[in-house]
Parts: C-alpha cells; structure tokens; sequence
C-alpha cells in the first residue's frame, strides 16, 4: 500500500515552498490544523497526514506490536518524507507527536531543517528518583489508562474539556470529545498507555535542529515545568510561552500559534 494513502497525506500550498508537515496529537487527525494550514500554504508547501489508526488513515494498516512505542509512528513518518523525498522540513509536532518527530529525526536527521514542538511532554509521569515533575504521578496515569480500558466514550466525554482548557468556549471541548469517540477503542487505548508511559528524556540532547518548544498557560497535560525541561535539554533551543490556555492552541488559538512559528521561522 502506498504510504501517502496508509496515512492520508494532504499536499497545499506553493509546490517549490520550504516543506512544513504538521502531525496531530491523541485522539485526533490532521483536521485539528485547519485553522492554521492557510497562512502558511502563501509560501511553504505543507502536507498534512493521520497517524495510523486515527482519521482517515487505512486502519487496515494498524499493527499492534509495531504500534507498541511510539518509534512506530516515527518509523511512519520517516517514510512519508522518503516516499515524497523531502528535504529541509519545518516538522510541527502537537503533544505527543513532539516526540515523534524526535524519534524520525534521529532515522532520517538529513530530512529535517527545524522543529516545532507544541506542548510537548517527554515523560508524563513524575520521577521522584531524579526530581523530575512530567505532571502525574504513576497512580494518577494508572488511574487514567483504567479509567480508558473501561469506558472510552465516558472518559473521553470527561477528559476533552480538561485538555482543551477553555470552559468559555465549549464548542471546542464538544469539538475534541467527538475526536475522541471517533477513535477505534483499541486503538485508543493502545496509543494512551504508549504516549503516557513513554519515556523520551535521554533523546533530547540528540535534536540538533533549530527548535521551537511552544508552551500553552494552564496545561494540565504538559504543564509549564515541563516545556521548560524540554527547552533547557534540547540544545539551542527557543522557548516561547502562549498565552492561549489548555493543551491545543492549535484549535483555540491558532493567529496566536501560527505567529510564534512565523517568528521563529
């Protein structure tokens, strides 16, 4: 099967443009960039894509052992910039896929030009034997993968509001709890206890890249200690501070996100 179809990828934009590839996080599909895509298809040529399992990819190509760490997804990624053969790529990864695009990196460093990591996490679980604070305990992740294998249209229903962070706005919240359901369970719950117990930290220091770490303000998924970790890990890099709230500007914020990278770029 080609690659491009496996995972839906969406070509825009001016076709001699400098490549930037956005990669959604947990629970949704390249859809979650609309609002931002357009500024940047003036000037760049910009792809899109679904991960295994989530949108419009070919669920058919959902492997549960390879999709049992996130260098699966990687893997993923570093075949789309093959197949397209791109090079020089801006890679603007929301949540987890922050570090996926990390871990492609570290495949194919001669594809990529520069990395944006908006509100990324390289370990969600605390590390009392290092000091490390990723914002939950180990019971409070155990909690919440329990919480997932037993109702996941309940707990997606709970949690969206919480990860978008803004209560004013539920259109938003109603927007991502849709994503959430839409999601095939299993797949789901795999990709949760993946991202959540993944461990990423010792990878920092391989990105050598200009790097954008994007900090959302009152993010219970990756709060701000932990943007800063990832900044002072990954050397060289830029932080910057949004002011939008939550854990997806991409939706609730985008003029203020697509600014930061037009900055930074």
């Amino acid at each position: 099967m080609p690659v491009c179809t496996r995972n839906d990828v969406r070509v825009s934009g001016v076709p001699d443009g400098r490549p930037i590839v956005f990669a959604h996080g947990y629970g949704c599909d390249q859809n979650m960039w609309r609002f931002m895509t357009p500024d940047f298809e003036v000037d760049h040529r910009v792809f899109t894509y679904d991960h295994v399992g989530f949108g419009r990819s070919d669920l058919s190509a959902y492997d549960p052992v390879k999709y049992n760490s996130l260098r699966g997804y990687a893997a993923d990624l570093v075949e789309i910039l093959d197949e397209l053969d791109l090079t020089d790529v801006v890679f603007v990864g929301h949540s987890v896929s922050a570090m996926i695009g990390l871990l492609a990196y570290q495949r194919a460093p001669q594809r990529f030009g520069a990395m944006v990591m908006v509100g990324p996490s390289p370990r969600y679980v605390d590390d009392e034997a290092t000091g490390y604070a990723g914002g939950f305990s180990r019971e409070q992740i155990t909690d919440l993968l329990d919480s997932l294998d037993a109702n996941h249209l309940g707990w997606s229903t709970a949690m969206a509001p919480l990860i978008m962070g803004n209560p004013d706005r539920p259109e938003l919240s109603e927007e991502l709890t849709n994503s959430f359901c839409r999601t095939v369970p299993d797949v789901a719950r795999q990709f949760a206890r993946v991202a959540f117990l993944s461990d990423n930290r010792a990878d920092l220091p391989s990105l050598q890249l200009p790097t954008l770490v994007l900090q959302c303000s009152e993010d219970v998924i990756a709060p701000e200690q932990v943007g800063h970790y990832v900044h002072e890990h990954v050397p060289g890099s830029t932080f910057h501070q949004l002011a939008a709230t939550g854990h997806c500007p991409n939706l609730s914020a985008p003029a203020e996100t697509t600014a930061a990278i037009r900055s930074f770029l």
